[in-house]
């Protein structure tokens, strides 16, 4: 029986599909992550389910979209009893690990969401979602010094330096010499999650000196001329130096516990609009929002697919991995939703659920009416919504009558 493999999920935060050297963007300083996209499989079509962080986080573990997962709200934590990934992968005799940004945990919605308030919530024991060994911290958006606590921390102590270099190291130094603590010998399945390339986008980025905001190169569905673009520019130079950072410390980690034994998974729990018709942050519908990167890379697995997978995926598949199976294929259709709306300044204003396919994106209102309809084959910068177009009514119907929607 050969041996079976090893798996690393590195999870980021806010990293849009785009926003990468091997998708083609020129802003995007990604060495680590374009080297680890020509190893394996670049999914260019992947979206999250939800573009939200504690209702994608919560689909991601469980493989099951929210709110049926327990995720409603924002500040909903994850159910207590819920079955993930963690405990799948260790019935089937593997050590499970995570380590960094947790975000599914009880949290004081009175509370800043900024700051070592949020930062130093205790997540217990039980609230971990079946993993063996934890390690983190449940949000507070440090992207500097973060407080981190969990199994071999009973309570939250800070460490100096940059969130990814420091939640990267650590994770790095369990699996070189903690493997004991998790049972020594078996296959580990490893989840390290990053806050970056999250706002607070002004925060420094290790060393990364921010663009010059002029020098930023715009897509054509940003406004331009105005106070939307000034602030779309001021916000992508920060978050190209986090996205810099945060490639280095993927790389590092990558150096010492990626090698051809270890099945690695790149993605992330949603993106940003930043600009992109003249709106910010996440939520909404729109590519910049819901689609993310995913890499992936299985030995004899390589290039690129354009299948419209989700995030929802992906637990199955890391299953699959773990009894020797080939990536299971997919459908031609994804789903995306918000269950509802996140009382948050810049977020989507209401509660929304659609489908995506490669070609096409159609998203409904609450009361089932089309909202935004889009033939991404032809327009993929979704400059024209063709919802109310009479010619379109019956592609409208047919995916309308999808069950996955």
């Amino acid at each position: 029986m050969l041996p079976r493999p090893n798996i690393l999920w590195i999870v980021t935060t806010q990293w849009r599909a785009q926003a990468c050297g091997y998708a083609g963007d020129a802003n995007a300083r990604t060495p680590s992550l374009d080297s680890l996209a020509a190893q394996g499989v670049n999914f260019s079509q992947a979206v999250t389910p939800h573009p939200f962080g504690p209702f994608a986080r919560a689909a991601l573990l469980t493989g099951v979209p929210s709110p049926e997962n327990g995720i409603r709200d924002y500040f909903d934590p994850l159910p207590a009893g819920t079955r993930t990934v963690a405990q799948a992968l260790a019935a089937q005799g593997y050590a499970t690990a995570f380590f960094g940004k947790w975000h599914l945990g009880k949290r004081d919605a009175a509370a800043p969401l900024v700051g070592d308030e949020h930062a130093k919530i205790v997540v217990r024991p039980g609230e971990r979602g079946g993993f063996e060994f934890w390690e983190g911290f449940e949000s507070g958006f440090l992207l500097n010094d973060p407080w981190l606590h969990g199994t071999r921390l009973p309570q939250p102590w800070r460490f100096e330096g940059y969130q990814a270099d420091v939640v990267c190291a650590r994770a790095s130094e369990f699996l070189a010499g903690g493997r004991e603590e998790a049972g020594g010998g078996r296959p580990w399945f490893c989840v390290v999650s990053l806050e970056a390339p999250h706002p607070p986008y002004d925060a420094p980025a290790a060393g990364v000196a921010p663009r010059d905001p002029r020098e930023i190169v715009l897509p054509l569905n940003v406004p331009l001329g105005g106070p939307v673009e000034e602030k779309a520019r001021r916000e992508l130079a920060g978050y190209y130096a986090h996205i810099e950072a945060a490639d280095r410390a993927i790389g590092r980690l990558l150096e010492g516990h990626g090698g051809a034994g270890t099945i690695v998974v790149f993605t992330s729990a949603h993106g940003d609009m930043h600009g992109a018709h003249g709106l910010f942050r996440k939520g909404w519908p729109y590519e910049e929002s819901v689609r993310v990167p995913l890499l992936v890379r299985v030995p004899g697995e390589t290039g690129r697919s354009d299948a419209p997978v989700s995030l929802l995926d992906l637990s199955a598949w890391t299953l699959a991995w773990a009894t020797g199976e080939r990536t299971p294929s997919n459908g031609e259709i994804a789903s995306i939703s918000m269950p509802s709306v996140v009382r948050q300044p810049h977020q989507c204003d209401r509660a929304w659920r659609g489908v995506r396919t490669l070609s096409r994106k159609l998203v409904l209102n609450p009361d089932g009416t089309p909202w935004l309809f889009f033939d991404l084959e032809n327009d993929p910068l979704e400059m024209e919504n063709l919802a109310a177009d009479a010619a379109r009514a019956e592609e409208i119907r047919l995916l309308t009558s999808l069950r996955r929607i």
